[in-house]
């Protein structure tokens, strides 16, 4: 069993990407039943694993069936942002699906990265359908105690 930690990246990753994949993994049902087209709201969000690999923090997007040329991931203003589109191999109208869980189109996830962060420091590659994202320095302890001061009429009890 691993050990469980705090974790210092907690809110690390966008809101909106979250709520995205909860709607997403919530709304799947109601497809497979013959629910609507697909709408930014149900876009598909590819999962993604977050760590510390030293004083680096890694992130890791699982997105098989891509291809390198239909990847880009930037950042901006302290925000990483990993974005693409995914193709169906399959000719649509040639196929009768029996289940489609695999989902295609685009996506966007974006992630807020800690203070202080310089691009020229993030590396990305891409294999076997694993995108890896290394921010170096980024898990590096970044904050510091402020002492609080007390006005002089308080005294120092």
């Amino acid at each position: 069993m691993s050990k469980r930690q705090r974790n210092p990246f907690r809110g690390f990753v966008d809101v909106m990407s979250e709520l995205n994949r909860v709607q997403h993994n919530w709304m799947q049902h109601a497809e497979e039943e013959g629910g609507g087209a697909r709408t930014h709201a149900t876009a598909w969000v590819p999962p993604a694993d977050i760590f510390a690999r030293g004083n680096d923090l890694v992130i890791r997007c699982e997105l098989a069936g891509m291809r390198y040329r239909d990847l880009e991931v930037s950042v901006s203003n302290g925000v990483l942002t990993i974005s693409g589109e995914r193709h169906s191999e399959l000719d649509d109208s040639k196929v009768s699906y029996y289940t489609r869980e695999r989902h295609y189109g685009t996506f966007r996830r974006t992630m807020i990265l800690p203070e202080g962060i310089d691009s020229r420091e993030i590396a990305a590659q891409f294999e076997n359908g694993l995108l890896e994202v290394t921010v170096r320095g980024g898990a590096g302890q970044r904050s510091a105690r402020i002492d609080i001061q007390l006005p002089e009429d308080e005294g120092n009890g």
